[in-house]
Order: C-alpha cells, then structure tokens, then sequence
C-alpha cells in the first residue's frame, strides 16, 4: 500500500497594494524547496501546498488559488507580504483581523514583512511580543503600537508563532526559515543555492531555530504555548502552565508531550535558547545579561544548555554568527 504524502499548507495574503512580486515570489520559493525534498527523496518530508487568500472589502479572505487542491488541513502558517505604498487605510478591515487571529487561535504561524509587521500589530496579536518593521516607519510604528516592544535594528524577529521582518524583500528569508521548519536545514539550504539567495547558515550549522509545533488541534496545549511565547517561558512552572491549560499536572504532561513532541521543561529550554540566539547574533549584551533575560539565574547553567542544544557555547556562537547592530545616527 502506497504510503500517503502528508501536506502542509503555506498561505499567502494578497490585500489591496501588496506586492505582487513577493506573493509571487514565495510561491515560487516554495514550488524549489518541493523539487529539492524530491531530489532527496524523503517521503517522510511533507508536500508544501501554497496558497494564496485574497482580502477584498469588509468579508473574510477567500483562498484564490492552491497549488496542490486537496482536503482541507488548515493552514501551517499564513505569510503577509511587503507594500511599497506603505501602511494604508483600508488594508486592516474588521474582517481581516479577525480572520488573522482566527488563523493564529487555530494554530498557524504568522509572518508579517514590512508592513506584513503593521497588519499584524493592528491585529493586536503582537502586543507585549517583539517585533520589527521597516526603518523608513519604525518611529510612527513605536508611536502607534506602545504595547509591542519593536527591535527596529533586528531584520528578522523569530518568535515562534509570530515572525516579523524588516525589508522589503526579506520575504525571500522569512520563507527561507518555514522552509528550514517544515523540511530541514538541508533543504532550506539547497532552496537557498537553486535560487542563489543569501540565508543564514546558522539554522544549518546549529540545529534550526526554535520552531514549535502548533497544528496539533488540542487547544489547551496551544493556549499554554502561546502563553509561553509571550512570555519568553521566564519564570514559569509545571503547576502554572497546567492552571493556564485547566488540567491536572499529570493529564497537562501526558498531552503536552504528545502535541509538542517535548516535555514542558525541554519546550521552554528550547524556547529560551531560541531567544538567546537572536539576541547573540543581533545585539553586543553580555552573555551573563542575555542569559538572565531570558530566564536563567545561573549564568553556568545558561551556558550548558545552551551548548548542549546547539552544539557551540554562547561565546562562541556569537563569534560565527553575531552581527553588530547599525549605530544609530542623532538627527
């Protein structure tokens, strides 16, 4: 019996004055890293199915196109492209918004690009996260969004369910890393060589960045990681994270081992890891300091498990990755 090819669904948004160019350009990203898993012959890898979800007026957006029609499975991740126009009115209607936090309640994984980063802010799911956008807005964007903490010198802010990106065409690395999730740092690699664009060879060398599994379908677990994600995973505990779900601390494990693949104590490791690393490669903060913002009292433990996940001491991974943020200049 032929053993069936599991799918995983990559949506793109189109909204009046997005460009084209990167919606198309994902499109096309993905349709590689599909011929780069076949080339390996992994039937294991899933089948990236791309969608494209038009958002016209005041309804919920309609998927238009689909690279591979089949039955529904919900989208992986939803991925907002860049505007050369900029943020304008009319592109956050109501019905846009819910349907964004509808598709993130349901597990997927959303990606803004420049002023992908604004429509995810007016949406309210980045308040009390952090997140990037272009330079040329970063000011009005501070002003407007209080509640998000905005790194405007990262190019790229990974925090798990929600990316955001700089540039107008970082929409090329932001596919680059659904990619590293879904199929490898291999393929995401060798996706990367076909279509000779710059990636960070970090994911490759070091394991991928953090990447939690979201589609499981139990909603309790999902309502724990996103809490999780908001917080950074500092200062929390087994009893915490089970009165967050409404379960018993031994039913809480059970499930949450078996939607996130991890125990909750290895989850938030990986989680403050994660976050360690995107402060090491984008910011000069001691590495005593990073290891207590992200939740750890104990430099030497933070140390050790760090090494332990990535292979490198802290260290040492900012020596192969770290690039030093741009200095800011007083006007």
């Amino acid at each position: 019996m032929a053993v069936e090819t599991p799918v995983a669904e990559l949506g793109v948004l189109i909204y009046p004055g997005a460009q084209m160019a990167a919606v198309h350009g994902l499109s096309d990203l993905f349709a590689v890293a599909n011929q780069v898993a076949a080339e390996h012959q992994a039937a294991q890898l899933p089948l990236l199915r791309v969608s494209h979800w038009l958002a016209d007026g005041d309804n919920a957006p309609k998927r238009v196109y689909d690279s591979h029609p089949c039955a529904e499975t919900g989208l992986v991740a939803l991925l907002i492209p860049p505007s050369i126009a900029g943020f304008q009115a009319g592109q956050a209607s109501p019905a846009l918004m819910q349907w964004l936090r509808e598709q993130h309640a349901r597990g997927a994984t959303l990606g803004g690009v420049c002023v992908g980063s604004w429509l995810l802010a007016e949406s309210g799911l980045l308040d009390g996260r952090s997140a990037t956008t272009h330079w040329t807005s970063a000011k009005a964007f501070a002003e407007q969004y209080p509640k998000i903490k905005l790194k405007a010198d990262t190019p790229i802010v990974d925090d798990g369910d929600l990316i955001t990106t700089a540039g107008l065409m970082a929409w090329s690395e932001l596919g680059l890393r659904l990619v590293d999730r879904l199929l490898g740092p291999s393929i995401a690699s060798g996706t990367a060589r076909f279509l000779v664009i710059e990636h960070s060879d970090s994911a490759s060398a070091c394991g991928s960045n953090f990447a939690p599994i979201l589609s499981h379908g139990d909603a309790a677990i999902l309502k724990v990681q996103h809490w999780l994600q908001s917080t950074g995973a500092t200062d929390v505990s087994l009893t915490a994270m089970a009165e967050r779900a409404g379960l018993e601390e031994r039913t809480f494990l059970r499930r949450f081992r078996a939607a996130s693949g991890l125990k909750p104590t290895e989850y938030c490791q990986h989680l403050r890891v994660g976050k360690a690393r995107e402060m090491l490669e984008f910011t000069n903060g001691t590495i005593d300091h990073i290891a207590w913002t992200v939740g750890y009292q104990d430099p030497g433990a933070f140390r050790a498990i760090f090494k332990k996940i990535t292979g490198l001491a802290p260290s040492d991974y900012r020596s192969r990755f770290g690039v030093t943020p741009p200095a800011v200049v007083a006007r």
